[in-house]
């Protein structure tokens, strides 16, 4: 028989910012099915989710992947965190995502930190002061400029071996800063792969003793905060061909700035300042390739007869991409939209 090692990851109840938590359970020759993966539980008492005197909890899986990342047969499993009876737990945000038939796609730009934990500073930041200004790390090459490159690339790999749908990475603007990107054609599924992708690179970081820095402002002062910016469409956005349309669903962004705040990630009010590409974290405002804008409407829409995507740049490195998309899809759906 072989011994098959299924890693369970969800998310606990850490508030204000979910980590990660994960556990190993060895199986015999499983099939590598999502629907073969059976209910597990844990103890919530251990992770802010439960009290001692009751606190078996659920794991359900939900999506499953191959690990590249251990010797032998082993698989990644994103769980949904159950109440023992079943029911979403409080901490679930994947449940509250109501995305029909996955008519929602969505593409995140997640951004981080690697972090060096001997200087408690960005990878490649000197352990006294700072590097030079911002301007040549962005996309950049060479010794100097892009640090951390082989643990970006390694996670890439391992990325890429698991099946998930990166589309691209590349250094950013504040040295030590990189991002990925990920697209999934259903909201759900964009989260699992944000989340597995962000368990990947913890344990990258690990092997390489770093650790990773989700924080919207890492370093205090003139240099870039980290964000998780949500390009989105559904069907009336890919196939409307109406700056009418585009402009209804924009607005009904502006009366819910709260409700898209309090899901976008702790501490996101010292990066959401109106400066580095951000508008003020208590104003709205939107339009075609404005990176200042709250919502960027890309050219590409424009060009191809207002038929695409919006991006929401307002999301923080650090927020929940479940309840990101969970948020981003109520809005849309209550939009006005004329005939």
């Amino acid at each position: 028989m072989t011994k098959c090692k299924l890693e369970y990851i969800w998310l606990d109840g850490y508030q204000p910012t979910q980590t990660l938590r994960s556990k190993t359970k060895i199986e015999d020759d499983f099939s590598g099915k999502l629907e073969d993966a059976k209910v597990w539980s844990f103890d919530g008492s251990s992770t802010e989710q439960a009290d001692g005197g009751s606190s078996d909890l659920l794991l359900k899986p939900v999506y499953i992947v191959p690990d590249p990342g251990r010797i032998g047969t082993g698989f990644l499993v994103m769980c949904e965190v159950l109440n023992s009876d079943g029911t979403p737990h409080r901490t679930n945000g994947r449940s509250t995502i109501h995305d029909d038939d996955n008519d929602f796609w969505f593409g995140f730009e997640q951004e981080y930190t690697l972090w060096n934990p001997e200087t408690d500073k960005p990878l490649g930041f000197p352990s006294e002061g700072y590097p030079g200004p911002q301007g040549p790390y962005y996309c950049s090459v060479g010794g100097g400029r892009a640090v951390g490159r082989e643990v970006v690339e390694e996670h890439l790999e391992l990325c890429l071996q698991a099946g998930l749908n990166v589309e691209g990475i590349n250094a950013e603007v504040m040295m030590g800063q990189w991002e990925f990107q990920i697209f999934a054609k259903g909201a759900k599924e964009a989260g699992d792969q944000i989340w597995i992708a962000r368990y990947l690179l913890d344990r990258t970081a690990e092997n390489h003793g770093l650790s990773i820095n989700y924080e919207p402002k890492p370093v205090k002062g003139d240099w870039n905060g980290s964000g998780m910016h949500a390009n989105f469409s559904n069907t009336t956005l890919r196939t409307c061909g109406s700056q009418d349309v585009y402009e209804a669903i924009c607005q009904a962004f502006e009366p819910r700035i709260k409700e898209h705040i309090d899901v976008y990630g702790a501490d996101n009010d010292q990066r959401l300042t109106g400066l580095h590409e951000t508008q003020s974290i208590d104003k709205f405002s939107y339009g075609v390739s404005d990176r200042g804008a709250s919502i960027r409407i890309p050219i590409g829409t424009v060009e191809s007869g207002w038929k695409g995507w919006l991006e929401d740049r307002r999301p923080a490195s650090n927020a929940d991409p479940y309840m990101v998309a969970s948020a981003i899809i109520a809005t849309v759906k209550s939009a006005a939209v004329p005939a």
